[in-house]
């Protein structure tokens, strides 16, 4: 909660200086020139200030809450404590008679091995103890264990740092919290802060580390391009038998009733209908091989190519359509030259969307009995608690389709610059 909100505020200060301060400077520009802007998609354009903080903010914000060595001192967020930390406790005998001890904690990184701290025992009955505490963790403190009256004796725990404490209560020191569990041992837990734990979510510079390290050395005795390479081959199979199939079937039921009629509660049936759902059936029909990882691509992309093209038909002005009859078009020359070029805006949209969940299921996919792949890194690492394998596997798999969508963009513009302006 804490990281969204400092977020939220990144944004409306951002929002607020860039444009009441930097862009204070009148715009000379076509859209400028506008009179209304408001409700006219041509006149929103993406704000490259914005994109570029945005983007500036999820990393400093990733650095914040792990203490990343990249940012500078000051803008780490509080982080666990780490030390040597006291409390003293208070043991009650059975005649009534009370002694206080002390209690020392050395808290250290889980992956240091520590003794614990020398203390000199004390002159009372209750002595002085010495624990160890892994940062981010808890531990049952036996404080008795080397008491004269110890808890056999009768004796018990009434008061950590002079508060009245028992069984399932706690009292904040300013090292942490000492609780009581039912049977009346003391457990230490030392504060947190704000940072995550790096089995939680580790810096960027261990990402980056990490992403060297697979690309130098590989991963399951293959290289880092290979992983990606077998991803982003499944995807542009599967999409390719997908938009094959698809878009001649979106023709046919924008073109014929009897094709709409047949197919339409098929595809409206099956376009709600996650891929994952569909992994189990797939394996059992064609086996945990490549071919069903494909199949299970293609029929990701299928359903959103025939609506994808379906649509473009169905938003094809008649009007032109009237205009090719009127000057003796043929069926033929009014599908080549009106409904496809009509048709291909949508087609492109449907196909950006479509990659996007072939990119996206080839992970799940790949979750099964797969060798290679971006989808097998993730799964293997999640089971060794690797998290910088996981965030690196997904910010690869993230840029990666970026990139795709990029192209297609561009791929659009380039094949389809009359968009928007027929």
């Amino acid at each position: 909660m804490i990281p969204l909100l400092i977020y939220a505020a990144i944004f409306v200060a951002s929002f607020l200086i860039v444009t009441r301060v930097i862009r204070r400077a009148a715009r000379h520009d076509f859209t400028s020139l506008k009179t209304v802007t408001f409700g006219d998609e041509s006149a929103v354009v993406s704000d490259r200030w914005a994109s570029v903080i945005s983007i500036v903010s999820i990393f400093v914000l990733w650095g914040m809450f792990t203490g990343s060595a990249l940012l500078p001192g000051f803008l780490h967020a509080p982080g666990p404590f780490q030390g040597v930390a006291t409390f003293e406790y208070t043991a009650q005998a059975t005649n009534g008679d009370r002694d206080t001890a002390t209690v020392t904690v050395l808290v250290h990184p889980v992956e240091q091995k520590v003794e614990n701290p020398e203390v000199e025992p004390g002159d009372g009955w209750a002595r002085n103890d010495s624990a160890t505490v892994g940062m981010w963790r808890s531990g049952l403190i036996r404080v008795d264990r080397n008491d004269e009256i110890g808890r056999d004796a009768g004796a018990r725990v009434v008061a950590v740092n002079g508060e009245p404490i028992g069984p399932g209560k706690s009292v904040a020191t300013r090292f942490g919290r000492v609780g009581m569990s039912p049977k009346g041992t003391l457990n230490f837990e030392p504060s947190k802060g704000w940072q995550m734990e790096p089995i939680w979510l580790p810096s960027p510079e261990a990402v980056v580390a990490r992403l060297a390290e697979i690309a130098g050395a590989g991963f399951r005795g293959s290289t880092l391009l290979e992983h990606l390479g077998y991803s982003l081959f499944r995807v542009v199979v599967g999409f390719l038998l997908g938009a094959l199939v698809g878009i001649p079937l979106g023709y046919a039921m924008g073109l014929s009733n009897w094709f709409r009629g047949w197919f339409d509660p098929i595809v409206e049936f099956m376009r709600p209908v996650p891929p994952l759902a569909l992994i189990p059936l797939v394996i059992i029909w064609a086996g945990i091989g490549e071919t069903g990882k494909i199949i299970l691509l293609f029929l990701a992309a299928l359903w959103i190519m025939a609506i994808a093209a379906r649509s473009g038909v169905s938003g094809v002005s008649i009007s032109k359509v009237h205009a090719a009859y009127s000057l003796g078009a043929s069926k033929w020359q009014i599908m080549r030259h009106v409904i496809m070029p009509n048709s291909l805006p949508e087609i492109f949209t449907g196909a950006r969307v479509a990659m996007g969940v072939c990119w996206g299921t080839v992970v799940a996919a790949e979750l099964v009995a797969a060798e290679k792949g971006a989808g097998m890194m993730i799964m293997v690492a999640s089971k060794f608690q690797n998290t910088d394998i996981v965030i690196m596997g997904i910010i690869l798999i993230g840029v990666i389709g970026f990139g795709i969508d990029m192209l297609m963009r561009w791929a659009e513009r380039v094949l389809v610059p009359w968009k928007g302006k027929v």
